[in-house]
């Protein structure tokens, strides 16, 4: 009986040895395939992780311009001369009647002097049609001031929002800026009648030195803009002697693509950048020219592009006739808005996608894109402020991928 109860003693202690043993070695085995895990587990991808934020955005369209006189006043040879010598030099200042050219006039045949009495007749109904834009013009500016004052008593009876004066007073400084043109362009045809009566002067049959000698004169004040040849020669009937321009009236002209010109509107605010100047100057969009016209580009391809045509804001300072800058039409704006890296979004089908960093992993998210430009674009839904995405996606990164952030001293190897 005694040896029966030893047996069962040593077998249940055999057992409970076997028992820690196999318990050793799971532990051990355990601890061996957790080291194993982490010392052959990949490393967190290092990228750049910035935060989803809140703030002010633009949308531009962006091309290079250059600024122009708006007013150009091309003195012409009226009729087939010999021109003496210009004394004047691109960039000299003359006034309005101040002698800029003299001619000697060639004698004058029938067909000649048939002509030029055409000519005259040409540049008098300019002069009419210029008087009568002119009327057209001051009835737009009164309508526009009319429309202006209504919109300010609207809006002052709480009637309208105060976003409407915007556009009646873009209209009524439009409208003024027009009856500023046409009574130049008026100034530019009584200039061209009286250079087609100055041509008749060599038609009559008296071809003394006293009437052969023709003055041409400036028909406004401003700055000799271009001579095309100073040198006394003779020139045909037509022919530009210089180019005189206003100085204090410059606009700036920028040629966009015609996918680009449909986005923008008289009125948008046009920044002019990168002039040499160490401030950012505003200008308003006057005209999209409704014509479109063919240029090659750098790369040898046609494209259609059109001029946007607007007036400065604040004063050009330096600037010129023919000065470069870099133009950006504000198309869309906003003050306060969610908005991430454009570099962080990428296509999922036709969705776009981003990788949010939660908790050390990527995680793939659909959001709703707005407004875009080159460097940042408008969240409308998928995220919130204070997120964090990943910038700069690559094909390492993978929904449920651990990332880090790149240290700051890192550098690409």
């Amino acid at each position: 009986m005694e040896t029966g109860n030893a047996s069962n003693s040593n077998s249940k202690r055999v057992a409970s040895i076997r028992r820690r043993r196999w318990a050793g070695w799971a532990v051990a085995a355990l601890v061996l395939a957790l080291l194993g895990w982490v010392w052959l587990r990949p490393d967190p991808v290092e990228t750049e992780i910035v935060d989803v934020s809140r703030g002010p955005m633009q949308v531009t369209v962006d091309n290079l311009g250059q600024v122009r006189a708006i007013d150009r006043y091309a003195i012409t040879a009226p009729v087939g001369a010999e021109v003496q010598r210009i004394s004047l030099r691109e960039g000299d200042p003359v006034r309005k009647g101040q002698q800029v050219a003299m001619l000697d006039l060639l004698p004058m045949d029938e067909r000649q002097r048939q002509e030029a009495v055409a000519r005259l007749q040409s540049a008098q109904a300019r002069a009419r049609e210029a008087a009568l834009q002119i009327r057209r013009a001051e009835a737009e500016v009164k309508l526009a001031g009319q429309e202006l004052a209504r919109t300010e008593q609207l809006i002052a009876s709480r009637f309208i929002a105060p976003q409407a004066a915007d556009k009646a007073r873009t209209a009524d400084a439009t409208a003024r800026a027009e009856l500023a043109a046409a009574r130049s362009r008026e100034q530019a045809a009584l200039a061209d009648v009286r250079a087609a009566q100055s041509g008749l002067l060599a038609a009559g049959p008296d071809s003394g030195l006293q009437r052969r000698a023709l003055r041409l004169v400036s028909p406004v004040d401003g700055f000799v803009l271009r001579i095309p040849e100073r040198s006394e020669r003779s020139v045909a009937a037509g022919t530009v002697l210089m180019t005189i321009g206003d100085p204090q009236r410059f606009e700036v002209v920028v040629d966009v693509l015609s996918t680009d010109a449909v986005k923008i509107r008289p009125g948008n605010v046009m920044l002019l950048e990168g002039w040499g100047g160490g401030k950012t100057l505003r200008a308003r969009v006057r005209l999209v020219e409704p014509v479109a016209f063919t240029k090659i580009s750098a790369l040898g391809v046609e494209e259609q592009r059109v001029n946007v045509i607007a007036d400065p804001v604040d004063p050009l300072g330096p600037l010129g006739d023919g000065y470069r800058v870099e133009a950006r039409v504000v198309i869309w704006s906003s003050d306060d808005t969610l908005k991430v890296p454009a570099s962080s979004l990428f296509r999922a089908g036709a969705e776009w996608h981003v990788f949010a960093v939660q908790e050390g992993r990527a995680r793939e998210i659909e959001v709703k894109v707005g407004q875009r430009n080159r460097d940042e674009a408008q969240v409308l839904s998928g995220l919130a402020a204070g997120a964090a995405v990943v910038r700069y996606p690559g094909s390492q990164i993978a929904d449920g991928k651990r990332v880090q952030a790149a240290r700051q001293d890192a550098r690409p190897r």
